[in-house]
């Protein structure tokens, strides 16, 4: 079995658009990323891969989850293209292409984007995707190369104010 964990960046400050992609995280996201990575952790969801865009909003997301996760920050792949925006085909190409080994990635992007991706690997997703929401998607499959477009199934979807 297979699982992709996908999470929109934590709160962003309001300012800062014509350097978007320099844009950090406000106190509140910061929070709500370690709620939210606490979470994950107490039920025991933990990545053997994580994947982020260069973005600071979502790295340093990512990286308050991988300090949560006992993840090694230094092992946090960047993909430009998370940030650029990605097909759901480009996505799936992506994660067809993992190592094996992997069980479970978690993949730190930017709506848009995050909300079409769960929207496309599951039948139904009827939700939308807060800033820190963490989507995780299970695929009854062996192999990264079996998964597919709807073929995931959804099985959770964590949210900051869920635990407030």
């Amino acid at each position: 079995m297979k699982r992709v964990v996908i999470v929109r960046h934590a709160k962003a400050v309001p300012y800062g658009y014509d350097d978007d992609i320099n844009r950090k995280l406000r106190q509140q996201g910061k929070e709500d990323a370690k709620i939210v990575s606490m979470a994950l952790k107490e039920d025991r969801v933990i990545p053997d891969l994580i994947i982020s865009s260069p973005a600071k909003r979502a790295y340093k997301t990512a990286t308050i989850f991988a300090g949560t996760l006992h993840y090694p920050v230094s092992r946090i792949l960047v993909e430009d293209e998370l940030y650029e925006g990605l097909t759901t085909r480009d996505f799936i190409e992506m994660i067809q292409n993992l190592p094996e080994e992997v069980q479970t990635v978690f993949v730190f992007g930017h709506n848009p984007t995050v909300y079409y991706l769960v929207s496309n690997l599951v039948k139904l997703f009827n939700s939308d995707m807060p800033t820190c929401s963490t989507v995780g998607i299970e695929f009854q499959a062996d192999s990264w190369k079996e998964v597919s477009a709807r073929g995931g199934r959804l099985i959770f979807q964590l949210m900051p104010r869920l635990y407030k």
